[in-house]
């Protein structure tokens, strides 16, 4: 079962939503001093983690899964996979010979961003920019950004394209003016990841911005290197969302 805090009504009463397998609406009230007390404050401390990514050909979704790897590897982060809706007909997807999606993964709805301390995006490049199955997903998050509900949390982008010029650094800059609308902060990679941001003896993607892979014609998968960057980022930016949660910004 997971949970998620959704607000403090007082020093010892919590509301929370169980998110499986259907959200489900839970009061809690304890005593103070008591066992309750200290379990409940052990689970309201977890920080939750969001990987959520959208992929055709499964190249981000390989990505995605050794993100979360990294992330759950930071102890007292729970780090979750979630895809973003399929925009295009089952019949266009069958004439680009696209393979099913992921069964293991739930569909997220963008009401469900609030849900997370922190996030990683990812997605494949089309002509520089996000897919447009994750754009129409950050559209449909109007009503968040109205209130502001995402403003100070962490947030990292990861991608796929096809060659060199398919922007392995413009897919996440164009990426950032959807982080930067609704307040989140943006974590990038830099050179945290030591010697592997250095490497000339074969082809890699990514950059500081973040993990990245190149899918050339399809047949290329994600090589070792590129996914230890990934495993490096997810492990990276779910430890400063812990920071963050353990130390917020003062109002």
């Amino acid at each position: 079962m997971i949970c998620h805090v959704k607000k403090r009504l007082s020093d010892y009463s919590y509301v929370f939503f169980e998110d499986k397998p259907k959200p489900q609406k839970h009061h809690l009230s304890v005593s103070p001093g008591s066992r309750h007390s200290f379990f409940l404050l052990l689970f309201c401390n977890k920080v939750s983690f969001n990987i959520r990514y959208y992929s055709l050909y499964g190249h981000v979704e390989t990505m995605a899964r050794e993100v979360q790897r990294g992330a759950n590897a930071v102890q007292g982060v729970e780090a979750t996979l979630w895809q973003v809706p399929e925009t295009l007909s089952s019949v266009i997807l069958q004439k680009m010979k696209a393979p099913g999606k992921a069964n293991d993964v739930p569909e997220i709805r963008p009401e469900q961003l609030i849900d997370a301390d922190g996030f990683l995006f990812g997605f494949p490049s089309r002509f520089g920019v996000m897919a447009a199955q994750f754009k129409a997903f950050f559209d449909a998050s109007h009503e968040l950004w109205e209130c502001q509900a995402l403003a100070g949390k962490p947030a990292g982008i990861f991608w796929s394209t096809g060659f060199h010029g398919g922007g392995q650094e413009l897919t996440a800059l164009t990426a950032v003016t959807q982080l930067a609308h609704h307040g989140m902060i943006f974590v990038p990679l830099g050179y945290t990841f030591g010697s592997g941001m250095f490497e000339m003896n074969e082809v890699k993607g990514g950059s500081s911005y973040g993990a990245g892979t190149y899918a050339a014609d399809g047949s290329r998968e994600p090589t070792e290197l590129e996914l230890q960057q990934a495993f490096h980022q997810g492990k990276y930016v779910a430890e400063i969302t812990k920071k963050l949660k353990n130390k917020p910004l003062s109002a």
